[in-house]
């Protein structure tokens, strides 16, 4: 049924998220036009126009960015929380299979957001030289790194350790307006308003721990005590450990948002 639900969102989604990348990568070819031939010319009508396609540009990265935070909240807010709720919540399916539809096509949007502007920007840039610049700084990264054995055979590990950390953090981040809005409607009235109240309250709770976790280091040296401690790690070994980390502290930062979410949604939810 999860596979259904995931249909269905993308089907939806994309009708909104494909025509603004579209449009990005369309204003990202006018602005390499712009930059390459209009900006250059000495006729006034020319050059604004390529001012115009610049901006457009511009406008089109920040509207892409946006549309995908939007989407992410709307499809949750309207979906599950408003009058669609109802039927929702009535078809043969769990609360965690709604939060993941939700989720999983949330995270998909956003890393399709990043790689859109990454390519727009590489059209931006692209030109004959600028493919062969390329093409020759990535030649003398590869071969730098056939010096260090220990590197290159680590560098899987590290796509996958990021790809993960990006994952989770991403989820994270959904699971948190998730939160807020599920705690919000589980109030009879001023559901909104009370939501971001609450995702307020949730931003002042996390800074207030991580403040108080660094405080806590500092106080009882304890950063000092595992540095002359601890045996003494190669730098790969290090940052190995050090992404591991962050993904465990990612995934227990996700896992209770997670929990607040379903929880709220399966006993205490207050449908408009």
């Amino acid at each position: 049924m999860l596979a259904k639900l995931l249909k269905h969102e993308f089907r939806a989604t994309s009708r909104i998220m494909l025509p603004i990348f579209c449009i990005l990568l369309l204003t990202a070819i006018g602005a390499n036009i712009s930059t390459r031939l209009l900006l250059e010319m000495e006729h006034a009508l020319f050059n604004t126009l390529g001012i115009i396609l610049m901006i457009a540009f511009v406008i089109a990265i920040f509207g892409a960015c946006f549309a995908s935070f939007v989407v992410m909240l709307q499809r949750f807010y309207k979906n599950l929380l408003q009058d669609e709720g109802y039927i929702m919540m009535t078809l043969p399916v769990s609360v965690h299979q709604l939060v993941w539809s939700k989720l999983l096509v949330s995270i998909v949007w956003y890393a399709g957001t990043v790689l859109c502007v990454f390519l727009s920007m590489f059209i931006l840039a692209f030109d004959i030289h600028f493919l062969g610049d390329f093409a020759k700084s990535w030649t003398q990264i590869f071969e730098s790194l056939s010096f260090h054995n220990e590197l290159i055979t680590n560098v899987p590990l590290f796509i996958l350790e990021l790809l993960i950390l990006a994952f989770v953090s991403c989820a994270g981040l959904c699971l948190q307006y998730y939160a807020a809005l599920a705690i919000g409607h589980s109030f009879a009235n001023r559901k909104m308003l009370l939501s971001v109240v609450v995702y307020f309250a949730i931003q002042f709770i996390l800074q207030f721990l991580t403040g108080t976790f660094f405080g806590i280091m500092n106080y009882t040296q304890l950063d000092y005590y595992l540095a002359n401690h601890l045996p003494v790690l190669s730098g790969i070994t290090g940052l190995h450990i050090l992404f591991v980390l962050t993904i465990i502290l990612s995934c227990i930062h996700a896992a209770v948002f997670y929990f607040i979410t379903t929880h709220f949604m399966s006993k205490k939810l207050n449908l408009e």
